[in-house]
């Protein structure tokens, strides 16, 4: 059977989106790879059948996308694509042997998260509570705070429904990547601000649907819209060079352990999946650390 066999790789992308449970983001990022992938060995070699693929040809496919400039993270992102797709067809009996045991991912540079100082962070806050409230603006209120509150993905919150908040409990049901589940506690305040939110909702709307987070026609909100009223009133914090959504989860996760939390909870709360994710946070904490030890320590 040729590589490119349309057949092929759809049975593979409904394997992870049936049996593994993938995000739709996942999903467009693999197809894309393998695509790109299929591209490349059409006009180097032409039609190759699939078991006739060999580390060297990975190999040569990967080098001149580095060549190109490609990153070390988009590279090994295309490395998973490509040992999850010859996994799958060992599983299905296709292949004796992949041709991704002879593949070694480059190593990642390590990018320290960005985040808002919470000076400015309480700044932003305050300057959403004091502005006219007309629709966009009460959103951007509510996105801001709740990103905060929570340290959720943006899917995650444009996503949720009413029935995922629980108001007897303070908390917050959230659904993550791979449809796993996770609690988030909630403060009360954040509770008054979503009932609030609700209650203009249902009197300024004669129908909506049943998710939190509507646009001023009702209707769910979407990743675009979300993403420029968050970036809009994150301009406020002038030593950002980056203001999208994922500021404000990496800004929870730094101030929760600069403030003493255990690593493993805020682990739990943030949804990752394994501690190594999470420990880029432990980079700020160890600073602060290193502040306090210089200002209070005699021999420092």
């Amino acid at each position: 059977m040729p590589f490119n066999s349309p057949l092929l790789i759809q049975s593979f992308l409904d394997y992870l989106k049936f049996e593994k449970r993938y995000s739709a983001h996942t999903l467009t990022a693999y197809q894309t790879d393998l695509a790109d992938f299929i591209n490349y060995l059409d006009t180097q070699f032409g039609t190759v059948a699939l078991k006739d693929i060999s580390h060297g040809l990975i190999r040569g496919w990967l080098a001149g996308l580095k060549d190109k400039g490609l990153s070390s993270k988009s590279i090994n992102r295309k490395i998973s694509a490509l040992r999850s797709f010859f996994k799958f067809q060992l599983k299905k009996g296709n292949i004796e042997a992949t041709p991704m045991a002879k593949v070694i991912s480059p190593k990642n540079s390590k990018r320290l998260p960005v985040f808002i100082n919470e000076a400015e962070t309480k700044r932003i806050v305050e300057s959403l509570s004091q502005s006219t409230e007309d629709w966009k603006t009460l959103n951007a209120k509510m996105l801001i705070t709740i990103f905060y509150a929570t340290g959720m993905r943006l899917s995650e919150l444009i996503s949720m429904k009413e029935k995922q908040i629980d108001f007897s409990r303070s908390q917050l049901k959230v659904l993550g990547k791979g449809n796993k589940e996770r609690i988030i506690p909630v403060s009360k305040m954040i509770l008054k601000s979503i009932r609030e939110y609700q209650q203009l909702k249902k009197a300024g709307f004669a129908k909506t649907n049943d998710f939190l987070l509507v646009t001023e026609k009702g209707k769910k909100i979407y990743p675009k819209y979300a993403y420029l009223l968050v970036k809009k009133y994150l301009g406020q914090a002038g030593t950002l060079e980056k203001k999208s959504p994922h500021i404000l989860r990496h800004t929870f996760a730094t101030h929760l352990m600069n403030n003493g939390a255990d690593l493993n909870a805020v682990k739990e709360l943030l949804g990752h999946s394994s501690l190594a994710a999470t420990q880029v946070y432990t980079h700020h904490t160890i600073g602060k650390l290193k502040d306090v030890h210089k200002k209070a320590h005699p021999k420092a």
